[in-house]
């Protein structure tokens, strides 16, 4: 797949503005390789369940970018009523309401501002929608648990994996530390 010369200067220059000068609460990830492996990381808006938490969304550009918006899925695991378990986002700015004007910023601040107000009417993840329309605190003390579980950073001395590290490799020094820390 690839962009005409002029989607693609457009998005070097989206790129280049967003890690000199990103909104606030927002950070990119490329890959130096594939210009077009894109990811956005939304820091989780404070009073919110999803606060200290980083959400990284990929970015999928078509042939049709800028006309038509790039596909975006959340890639950390969230309890959120407008991402489903397998992170398709609902959220108009992907759909009908994008404008050729639009690009990742607008769309990371739109997912931004769905993290401080979701929309239960149009909820992908079902039971998270149904949990917020009938019950917002016990909606927003299962989505804080999930971030808190999943998706705030390592704190010290606990074990981080590389982005080379196999996972079996980072349970297996976790058994071996915890079984170590209980003998004593």
């Amino acid at each position: 797949m690839s962009l005409t010369s002029g989607a693609m200067r457009r998005l070097m220059k989206e790129i280049t503005t967003l890690r000199t000068s990103p909104p606030d609460g927002i950070r990119i990830a490329t890959n130096d390789e594939d210009i077009l492996d894109v990811i956005g990381i939304v820091a989780g808006p404070e009073g919110t369940p999803y606060e200290g938490g980083y959400f990284k969304i990929r970015f999928q550009f078509t042939e049709e970018f800028p006309a038509a918006p790039p596909k975006c899925t959340m890639i950390t695991r969230i309890f959120h009523p407008n991402v489903s378990k397998s992170g398709e986002i609902c959220v108009n700015t992907l759909k009908k309401d994008w404008k050729k004007e639009y690009g990742i910023a607008h769309i990371l601040i739109t997912i931004k501002c769905l993290l401080i107000y979701p929309n239960a009417e149009s909820a992908l993840d079902e039971a998270a929608g149904k949990l917020l329309l009938e019950n917002y605190d016990e909606y927003f003390k299962h989505a804080k648990l999930i971030t808190q579980r999943h998706i705030l950073p390592r704190r010290a001395g606990h074990h981080q994996r590389s982005q080379s590290q196999p996972l079996f490799l980072v349970r297996s020094s976790l058994r071996r530390t915890t079984s170590h820390q209980s003998s004593q």
